[in-house]
C-alpha cells in the first residue's frame, strides 16, 4: 500500500532547529537518571521502500538491514537519495508536503509508520543529527542538552538534570571541553564543538538508533576526528546509521556499507550492500569498486 507522507527531494534541505530534538520519555523523578534501566540495543530493517515525490520517483524497492549495536553507513554519489532514505527511517518526511512512500520501517519489528503507531514514538527512538549543527544559540550549553526536556514539560530534579548534562556530554565527547563552562552559549562553541553538543542534545533522549547526516562534512580533520571516536563509542548502546561522502571515513568507522546509486533519469537504489572490509577490498559489483576507488562520484 502506498501511504502519503511529506518528504523532500533535496539532500540538504534547511530544518528549524527544534524538529532536530525528539520528545523525551518521561522519567520517574524518585529516580536517579543514572539508574533509570538501560534500553535494549535496536534492529532497524527497510523493507522495499520505494519513495515519489509528486510523479517523480526517487528510490525504487530499497531493503536494509541495519544491525544492533552497528554502524552502517551509506554511500554513494549526490542524488542518489541517501539522505532521502535516511529521513524515511525517522518520519522526518512528514515535515515537508508533497511525497508518497510506500514500504515499512521496522524497529525491532514493528513497522513505525503503522497508523496505530504514533510520531512522537518513533522520535522519541530515533534520534537525528544533522550535516550543519544547530544548537540552539541563545540558550547555555547546559540548557541545549536540556532543551528535549524542557520544550515537552519533564520534570526532573535538579541534581537529575545535572547528572543527565554531565551523562550525556560524556558520551558526547564534549564534557571536559565544557564542564567549567556549562552556562556559556552553545552558539559560542566552535563548529566540531557545536556537532557534539548537537550529538550530546540527541542522546537525552534515550534514541535506540542515531541517525547522522554526514556530520562531519563542515568539520576540519581534527574535529572529524574526534566525532568519528564519539561515534565508535556510542555503537556500543545505540545503532547508528550515517550518511558519508568521505569514503575514508566509512572505511574507518562503520561495520557495513549500503552503496547507493541512480542512474540517469532513474531512481535510487542500493547496488551492493555488506561487510565494510569485504565492500572496499573485494565488492561485487564494479561500480562499487570505481566508486570506492573514487573513479566517480
Amino acid at each position: 500500500m502506498t501511504t502519503p507522507i511529506d518528504a523532500n527531494p533535496i539532500d540538504d534541505w534547511p530544518i528549524d532547529d527544534t524538529t532536530a530534538i525528539a520528545p523525551v520519555p518521561r522519567l520517574d523523578p524518585a529516580i536517579p537518571v543514572d539508574a533509570a534501566p538501560a534500553t535494549a540495543l535496536a534492529e532497524l530493517e527497510a523493507r522495499e521502500i520505494t519513495a515519489w515525490f509528486g510523479n517523480h520517483k526517487v528510490l525504487d524497492r530499497v531493503s536494509l538491514t541495519m544491525p544492533a549495536g552497528g554502524i552502517t553507513a551509506l554511500i554513494g554519489p549526490s542524488g542518489c537519495g541517501k539522505s532521502t532514505f535516511l529521513r524515511i527511517l525517522n518520519r522526518m518526511h512528514e515535515l515537508v508536503p508533497s511525497a508518497r512512500l510506500a514500504g515499512e520501517v521496522l524497529l525491532d519489528g514493528e513497522d513505525i509508520y503503522d497508523p496505530g503507531k504514533r510520531l512522537i514514538d518513533a522520535r522519541r527512538s530515533i534520534g537525528m543529527v544533522f550535516q550543519k549543527p544547530n544548537p540552539f544559540p541563545a540558550m547555555s550549553i547546559r540548557e541545549n542538552v536540556l532543551a528535549g526536556l524542557k520544550l515537552t514539560g519533564t520534570k526532573m530534579r535538579g541534581s537529575d538534570k545535572d547528572l543527565l548534562v554531565e551523562s550525556c556530554l560524556v558520551k558526547g565527547g564534549l564534557w571536559n571541553e565544557v564542564k567549567d563552562r556549562l552556562d556559556a552559549p552553545g552558539g559560542g562553541l566552535s563548529g566540531g564543538q557545536q556537532q557534539r553538543l548537537c550529538i550530546a542534545r540527541s542522546l537525552a533522549i534515550r534514541p535506540r538508533v542515531l541517525l547522522m547526516d554526514e556530520p562531519c562534512s563542515a568539520l576540519d580533520p581534527t574535529s572529524t576526528r574526534v566525532i568519528e571516536e564519539t561515534m565508535l563509542d556510542l555503537a556500543r548502546e545505540v545503532t547508528i546509521v550515517i550518511v558519508t561522502h568521505n569514503m575514508q571515513q566509512a572505511a574507518r568507522v562503520s561495520d557495513q556499507c549500503a552503496f547507493f546509486l541512480a542512474a540517469q533519469g532513474q531512481p535510487g537504489v542500493i547496488v551492493e550492500h555488506g561487510d565494510t572490509t569485504a565492500m572496499f577490498q573485494g565488492p561485487q559489483d564494479p561500480r562499487t569498486y570505481d566508486y570506492v576507488n573514487g573513479r566517480f562520484g
